[in-house]
């Protein structure tokens, strides 16, 4: 089991790295045109899809909760299934963010105020890239139906393909062509559109995978999307929820001051960057748990949870011991300005004992994902932020800036609490 676990959660970790280096290429090639405007457009514009992306996140974990445990059951017609409804949801929905998306950038320009060179880059860069939606969601749907497979070096390959056709198209377009903004807006789109059909040709060179004709019906059965749309749909309350707690966790930082908002955002890519490892062994958790609760196999699903759980902590404990020997260093390596590594550095504690808190929250996410216990993911997740919130207001006042962290730290401890309280009708109903 030890080496299952690692098996699959080593090429999500690997792969997982290669998303950073996409926006550090992304700014790089635009830092060095004339116009320093666009630096700070294609990182808005970013930051618009990030948000708007994360929410539709319930298509990957809905995807790989009912494909695993398909599997478990040896269902492969059901898993095909499920992966056929979930590209259909994500290319409808794909489509229905193209149309909508005069006004999504509207909103989304009016509560970040730039200033009007900046607001105007970033609207092309927005009306470019927003083409390659349906092809964003549909390929959420296939990487959550690849890790309920097990097949994670497909995983690996895809986000690889992605990410570094991304590098190369940026530089290719921008750099040699000079296409600007524009140029960085279309090599994002041509490589996201590239990898769906990767991902598609991936899964039919393995599996056979194709609609077929003669299943359409059972595509479209009323009982099977209705389980599919109530399951993601608390997944989508779930994931608003998550962006909203990070989006007040910013705003409080700039109620504080533009020089505390600037050192908590270093401290968050810290946070994100070990968040981004640990997601590693949850992934690895949905999969193995989607299977043996297909199987109804409770001792499989206890050792999954024991060794996963095992592997993610101590791997927690080293991130943790890394940033303790050098955090300094990190944090020197992310920013220049001596006021902001001051500051940054005197809340690096915080972010130091990080993984080790927010591990629990990440595995029982996995675990119920792969439990397909959405409902409960849901509820956990309203009390938890309720929770947040009041901490949030109460502690900032006492502790300023510390009861800030503590209040972040506070959240997934809540998180965890709450899952583990669900967590008894997990193993009752596995036998």
């Amino acid at each position: 089991m030890h080496k299952r676990v690692w098996s699959l959660a080593a090429p999500i970790i690997l792969s997982n790295v290669t998303v950073p280096l996409v926006g550090a290429v992304d700014t790089a090639v635009v830092g060095h045109l004339a116009d320093i405007t666009l630096i700070g457009a294609v990182a808005f514009g970013a930051l618009i899809f990030s948000f708007v992306y994360w929410a539709f996140g319930f298509l990957r974990m809905g995807t790989t909760g009912f494909a695993a445990q398909a599997w478990g059951r040896n269902n492969l017609t059901e898993a095909y299934l499920t992966l056929s409804r979930a590209m259909l949801i994500g290319l409808s929905l794909g489509a229905l963010l193209i149309i909508a998306h005069p006004l999504i950038g509207r909103l989304a320009l009016t509560l970040f105020q730039a200033s009007l060179e900046v607001e105007s880059a970033t609207a092309v860069y927005f009306g470019i890239r927003i083409w390659s939606a349906p092809a964003v969601l549909g390929l959420y749907a296939i990487l959550g139906y690849l890790i309920a497979a097990q097949d994670m070096r497909a995983v690996l390959y895809t986000q690889l393909l992605l990410n570094g056709l991304n590098m190369f198209l940026d530089i290719l377009l921008v750099s040699y062509f000079d296409y600007g903004i524009e140029g960085v807006a279309v090599a994002t789109v041509c490589s996201e559109y590239i990898a769906i059909g990767f991902g598609i040709w991936l899964i039919h060179r393995r599996t056979g995978y194709r609609v077929k004709l003669t299943l359409t019906h059972r595509l479209l059965d009323a009982g099977a999307m209705r389980k599919l749309l109530n399951a993601n749909f608390n997944l989508f309350i779930r994931t608003l929820c998550l962006i909203f707690s990070f989006a007040w966790f910013t705003n409080r930082s700039a109620q504080l001051g533009d020089l505390y908002l600037a050192a908590n955002a270093v401290l968050l890519h810290l946070q994100t960057i070990s968040a981004y490892a640990l997601d590693g062994f949850a992934h690895a958790a949905e999969t193995l748990v989607g299977h043996a609760v297909g199987r109804r196999n409770r001792s499989a699903l206890l050792a999954t949870i024991r060794i996963s759980t095992l592997w993610a902590l101590i791997v927690s404990s080293l991130i943790s011991l890394i940033y303790l020997i050098a955090g300094h260093h990190l944090l020197s390596w992310m920013t220049n300005h001596s006021d902001v590594l001051i500051l940054a550095r005197a809340y690096l504690p915080w972010v130091v004992i990080g993984p080790i808190i927010a591990v629990w929250s990440f595995q029982l996410d996995g675990i119920f994902i792969g439990a397909t216990r959405t409902r409960e993911m849901r509820n956990a997740m309203l009390i938890s932020l309720g929770g947040y919130l009041l901490a949030v207001e109460a502690s900032t006042v006492l502790a300023h800036n510390h009861g800030l962290w503590i209040s972040l730290l506070l959240f997934f401890v809540l998180r965890a609490l709450t899952l583990a309280f669900y967590m008894p009708r997990i193993i009752a109903t596995t036998y």
